[in-house]
């Protein structure tokens, strides 16, 4: 049978789209000579824009539903990909497993045999195609303006000995997915006491008003640079490939950074690993606090605590932050390597 035109759904959002990739290489390498499309909602497409294993990459705005693929690869399943669906010789779905979700969230028990992340369980969902495993990670893959924006903050301080650069993703869609804004003014403050960083605050428009308000606190504020709101994501995504490690919430850009094989200190809040989107085959450390009977309390987050105590977050200690922090700065390429493989 013929797989001359596949198309791979995946609609939203920023992680999920990134852990789309692994599989996306791999259907290049089976299918090398194949018509690979992908189909995102517009805010999510530059993720994938330039990827050189896909063909075409269309949104439900441009994308004609009365094209033929001989596979279509549904990973987002829902009424709205439904949709959106063509007519397709095989169609291939990835099963969420949301009543494992439903029962750890509401009665915390916990049906999952180990950790497997959402980019393997999207490569799962497509098993009968039989892609073979390149121990290779996500990718992003960046545009020459990206590249040029990103490029030009490094040569502004070309004058000077080049200090490590902590990219800090504070922001994150919902409120307990959240480290306090003047919890990371406080870490970043005593980092820029004891180091010679730069610090690029990253976020979306959405995360500015925040992002303001944690670099009005920092004192040192020749060491920081407030980007949130102010650049594309992909300008992010070139910045966050600048820098040398990151700092953030259980976030998308934290994926990005993984992308980047960045070293990574992510605050899990209501969110825990069960749920698939620890950063993905690259180096990593996961600070959340652990036997909380209320956790998780959403798979994916919640505009307030219901408990009202917040304690998933607020009770991750600063000091664990920061040293977590200076072991991701001090990483070397050996153990990077080693990561990476597992």
């Amino acid at each position: 049978m013929s797989h001359n035109r596949l198309l791979v759904i995946r609609l939203s959002s920023i992680g999920d789209v990134v852990l789309t990739t692994p599989l996306v290489r791999r259907l290049r390498a089976k299918f090398p000579n194949a018509e690979i499309h992908f189909l995102t909602k517009p805010a999510f497409a530059p993720l994938v824009l330039y990827n050189p294993n896909l063909t075409k990459v269309f949104t439900p705005e441009t994308f004609n539903k009365a094209s033929f693929y001989d596979i279509c690869i549904d990973l987002q399943h829902n009424r709205h990909s439904a949709q959106l669906r063509p007519y397709a010789r095989t169609t291939l779905r990835y099963r969420k497993e949301n009543w494992k979700k439903f029962l750890l969230v509401n009665f915390k028990v916990n049906l999952y045999s180990g950790y497997t992340s959402t980019a393997e369980r999207y490569i799962n969902a497509v098993a009968p195609l039989g892609l073979a495993d390149d121990n290779e990670g996500c990718e992003i893959f960046l545009d020459d303006a990206s590249k040029a924006f990103a490029a030009k903050q490094v040569e502004q301080n070309s004058n000077r000995p080049k200090p490590s650069v902590l990219a800090v993703a504070y922001g994150a869609r919902h409120f307990t997915k959240r480290f306090p804004a003047e919890r990371f003014s406080s870490v970043l403050n005593r980092l820029l006491e004891k180091y010679a960083l730069e610090i690029w605050l990253l976020g979306g428009k959405e995360d500015s008003t925040i992002g303001e308000e944690i670099y009005r606190s920092i004192a040192q504020k020749e060491q920081v640079k407030n980007f949130a709101g102010t650049c594309s994501l992909l300008e992010s995504a070139a910045l966050i490939e600048r820098a040398d490690a990151m700092l953030c919430n259980d976030t998308g850009l934290m994926h990005i950074a993984a992308a980047f094989q960045k070293p990574i200190v992510a605050l899990f809040g209501s969110s825990v690993a069960e749920f698939g989107f620890l950063p993905y085959r690259s180096p990593h450390s996961i600070l959340e606090v652990k036997n909380l009977t209320c956790r998780p309390c959403s798979h994916i987050g919640r505009d307030r605590c219901p408990e009202k105590h917040f304690r998933c977050m607020t009770d991750i200690d600063d000091e664990r932050i920061i040293a977590a922090v200076e072991t991701m700065l001090r990483i070397d390429q050996s153990t990077l390597s080693n990561l990476n493989n597992k």
